[in-house]
């Protein structure tokens, strides 16, 4: 399946991309009450499904995310041979988002859907570059904490303070300022990329607190092989030759909490 035609007509006031990698039947109640959540919203929005695929792979998503987007309005799918991991599908989701306001989630269902108008609402209202949120509690296991707890203080220490879960989402973006991230990475480091860049450029930035739900439907993709992909990714980034030109555009940085 090709990238689905970009819609025609007024502007979109919100995309929401949802990574649905592998989800299979699991994401079918997720993307029924999104798209009940949003029903109730009166401004135009679309909902991306990004059920991209690795090929010779027994998965099912790709026809799953192409059948939900044939039976309810404003609802794309993107199913294509994968080139790279989350990172990859998020640019392709967020590639095919035409939206005033672009919205990244996982499609697991691990946080609250209402945070996500938390997010939209805080960076209409405070007129915010990007807006994030951050776990204050978490049930999907000691491991996957202290992971967490270890992996935001190496980023705090190699990139300065001022957010307190680079990972997290929903976030969620101005168009136009998330062009200027010119995002390269295809793989887990593409949350910390986003930060990472978000903060060179000076953008405005702030985080609702969520929680954290387990997963019920599956495992956990990130394996002890990410966990080491991520620090070497964070290493890599701080120490690389490559700096931010200084023609970019860059504004007064504010992180708020």
């Amino acid at each position: 399946m090709d990238a689905p035609p970009k819609p025609a007509g007024p502007a979109l006031h919100l995309s929401l991309v949802v990574l649905c990698y592998r989800s299979e039947e699991a994401i079918v109640p997720v993307v029924d009450k999104l798209h009940r959540m949003f029903s109730y919203f009166n401004f135009p929005y679309e909902l991306i499904l990004v059920g991209n695929y690795i090929e010779g792979a027994r998965d099912r998503t790709p026809q799953i995310v192409a059948a939900l987007a044939a039976r309810l309005p404003n609802t794309r799918a993107i199913a294509l041979p994968k080139k790279g991991m989350m990172g990859w599908d998020m640019r392709a989701g967020i590639d095919a988002a035409v939206g005033k306001y672009i919205c990244v989630i996982d499609g697991d269902g691990q946080f609250p859907f209402e945070s996500i108008f938390s997010c939209l609402l805080r960076i209409e209202t405070e007129d915010l570059d990007l807006v994030k949120t951050y776990r204050v509690r978490r049930d999907d296991g000691l491991y996957r904490t202290l992971v967490s707890v270890a992996y935001n203080a190496l980023f705090r220490l190699l990139f300065g303070g001022g957010l307190r879960d680079v990972n997290s989402k929903p976030k969620i973006f101005r168009r136009d300022k998330l062009r200027l991230l010119d995002l390269r990475t295809d793989d887990w480091f593409t949350d910390a990329e986003i930060v990472i860049r978000a903060k060179e450029l000076g953008l405005k930035m702030a985080e609702v607190p969520i929680h954290f739900y387990a997963i019920d439907q599956r495992t956990s993709f990130v394996k002890p092989g990410a966990i080491l992909e991520f620090v070497g990714n964070l290493w890599r980034y701080r120490f690389r030759r490559t700096k931010p030109s200084a023609s970019e555009p860059r504004g007064d940085e504010v992180l708020r909490p």
